[in-house]
C-alpha cells in the first residue's frame, strides 16, 4: 500500500456552521483554500477541531463532500471517525470510501474503557472492512482509553493500519511508537502542536496540527525547514508557534482555534453548543497573541 502521501502538515480543518449548526459551504471552501494556500500537505475533515461530535450524519457527509470537492485532488483528504461502536465506525469508513477520501483516522471508542485486546479487535475489524489506509488517533486526555506502545506493535502488523496521530503529550510515548514500528514504514504524526519538531527529530512523518487552520504557513515552515536540514530555523518556527498552542486554555476545547479564525475574518460561525466562544477578556488576550505572531494586523 502506497502511504507516501501521509506526511507533512495536516490541519484538522474547522467546520464553519450557520446559526442552526449546519455546514456553511462558502466558509468551508474558504478555509480549504486558506490552508492549501499556506502549503499544507493534506486536510483532515471531521476531526475534533472540526466539531464532528456536533454534526449529524447528513452534515458530516456534507462537510466531507465539500472539502473533497474544494481540494480537487491538490492535497489528500482524510476523514475523521469518532463513533463509539465498531459497527458505526465501519459504516463511516464505507462513507469515506463512497466519497473517495484518501484515508481515515479513527479515535478509540469514546465513553468506554476498552482494554488492549478489545481495542485491537475494534481497530482490526474496522481495518478489515475497508481498503483505505487507516491512521489511529491516540488522545488519552479526551478518551477513557489510550493506545499503548505494546498495542501499536500489534496493530502495525495489520496491512492497512499505517500510522497514528499521537496527542498524548508524552514525547517519550511518541518516540516509543516510532522505535517499535520504524522497520514497517509506520507513520507517526504529532498531535500536539508544541511537539511537532520533537516528533520529527525522532523520525515522525509530520503533524496533524489544529494551529495550521490559523497560521498554516508557519506550521509548514517547521516541517520544511527540518526536512531541509535547518534545525535552528525549524526550532525558531516551533517557538513562534508556541503562544497560539498555549492559548488553547483560554476557552473550552476546541473553541480557541475557531475564535482565532473569526478574529482573522474567516467567518466560521460560533462554536457548536454546549461550547461557547472565549470570554471577552480572553478574546482580547487571543487577539494580542495573534498580533504578536504577525497573523493579525492593526
Amino acid at each position: 500500500m502506497d502511504t507516501s502521501f501521509i506526511r507533512g502538515v495536516i490541519p484538522p480543518i474547522l467546520t464553519p456552521v450557520d446559526s442552526e449548526d449546519r455546514v456553511e459551504e462558502r466558509g468551508l471552501r474558504r478555509m480549504v483554500e486558506h490552508v492549501i494556500g499556506g502549503g499544507v500537505h493534506g486536510i483532515l475533515s471531521l476531526g475534533s477541531n472540526g466539531e464532528f461530535f456536533g454534526l449529524d450524519a447528513e452534515e458530516q457527509e456534507r462537510a466531507l463532500a465539500i472539502t473533497l470537492d474544494e481540494a480537487r485532488g491538490r492535497v489528500p483528504v482524510y476523514m475523521g471517525i469518532g463513533a463509539i461502536s465498531t459497527r458505526a465506525c465501519v459504516k463511516l469508513a464505507r462513507l469515506a470510501e463512497k466519497r473517495r477520501a484518501q484515508a481515515i483516522t479513527v479515535l478509540p471508542p469514546m465513553f468506554l474503557s476498552p482494554n488492549d485486546d478489545e481495542l485491537y479487535l475494534h481497530f482490526r475489524t474496522l481495518a478489515d472492512s475497508t481498503p483505505l489506509p487507516v491512521l489511529l488517533y491516540n488522545n488519552p486526555e479526551r478518551m477513557r482509553a489510550g493506545i499503548s506502545a505494546s498495542l501499536i506493535t500489534r496493530l502495525a502488523e495489520v496491512p492497512n493500519i499505517v500510522g497514528i496521530k499521537d496527542s498524548s503529550g508524552d514525547l517519550g510515548l511518541t518516540a516509543e511508537f516510532i522505535r517499535r514500528t520504524r522497520e514497517r514504514g509506520f507513520k507517526v504524526m504529532a498531535g500536539r502542536d508544541l511537539m511537532i519538531l520533537g516528533t520529527l527529530v525522532y523520525g515522525g512523518a509530520g503533524c496533524v496540527a489544529a494551529t495550521a487552520n490559523v497560521v498554516p504557513a508557519l506550521v509548514v515552515e517547521i516541517y520544511e525547514k527540518f526536512m531541509a536540514g535547518d534545525l535552528a530555523g525549524a526550532r525558531e518556527a516551533q517557538f513562534r508557534l508556541a503562544p497560539l498552542r498555549v492559548a488553547f486554555n483560554l476557552g473550552s476545547f476546541p473553541v480557541v482555534i475557531k475564535d482565532a479564525a473569526n478574529l482573522l475574518g474567516f467567518e466560521v460561525g460560533s462554536p457548536i453548543m454546549p461550547n461557547t466562544s472565549c470570554t471577552q477578556a480572553n478574546m482580547l488576550k487571543l487577539k494580542q497573541i495573534l498580533k504578536e505572531m504577525g497573523a493579525l494586523q492593526g
